[in-house]
């Protein structure tokens, strides 16, 4: 596997937030359910995976698990024209900005990083871009462990999550993600893990957590 190079990212003297973009910053369960349509599929949510949900909406055959890998990257390619950025994002992280770096963390192959530049710039998100399929705690860490300011790492699946737990102990962890039929089946990230309503309440978590010097993790009620 090849090593992330992380050499051009240059972090200030200040908080660090780490931020997924899927279904994070960016919306991406909806318009890709809207790009299959527009071919003639359909996703129907069964699990929390693309792979073996994808039908066709003629005969409601399954798509084979070779070419939903290939309509995954068509929708990357042309993500541009599909992903809109999701609600408050632009204005909680411009506002967050003032007293921390912001740095995107994407799960996605980086051939595709160009598109998801131009697409964030184009929202006026126009902070730090990485693009990689590898767990993503060893990358934060990398970034990271040699600082004494406070991280925050968000993102909308539990395994990336406790990937940064793993490595990061100190980092607070906010579980953010839509609330859509598919998202349901989505594995719960550990007890300790604060589940972020929306980013208002991201931001609330993340300022007391910069404020305080200390982890967050308390669960809110409903």
């Amino acid at each position: 596997m090849t090593e992330l190079d992380i050499s051009h990212i240059r972090l200030g003297e200040r908080p660090l937030i780490v931020c997924d973009v899927d279904d994070v910053v960016l919306r991406f369960i909806d318009p890709f359910q809207l790009f299959l349509q527009s071919l003639g599929h359909e996703f129907l949510p069964r699990s929390f995976r693309l792979h073996g949900n994808i039908v066709s909406k003629a005969d409601g055959t399954e798509i084979e698990g070779r070419q939903v890998s290939r309509l995954i990257e068509d929708f990357f390619e042309a993500q541009e024209l599909w992903q809109t950025p999701v609600d408050r994002v632009v204005e909680t992280l411009g506002r967050l900005s003032q007293v921390a770096d912001i740095l995107f963390l994407t799960a996605m192959p980086p051939r595709f990083q160009d598109q998801r530049r131009r697409l964030l710039d184009s929202a006026g998100l126009l902070f730090p871009l990485l693009a990689s399929e590898q767990p993503k705690g060893p990358i934060v860490h990398a970034l990271h462990a040699s600082r004494s300011f406070p991280v925050a790492f968000i993102d909308d699946m539990a395994h990336n999550l406790h990937s940064v737990r793993e490595y990061m102990a100190d980092c607070l962890l906010i579980h953010l993600m839509p609330d859509s039929p598919v998202h349901r089946f989505a594995p719960a990230a550990a007890d300790d893990i604060t589940r972020a309503t929306d980013w208002a309440h991201a931001a609330e978590v993340i300022e007391a957590h910069f404020l305080s010097g200390t982890v967050n993790r308390t669960v809110p009620a409903a």
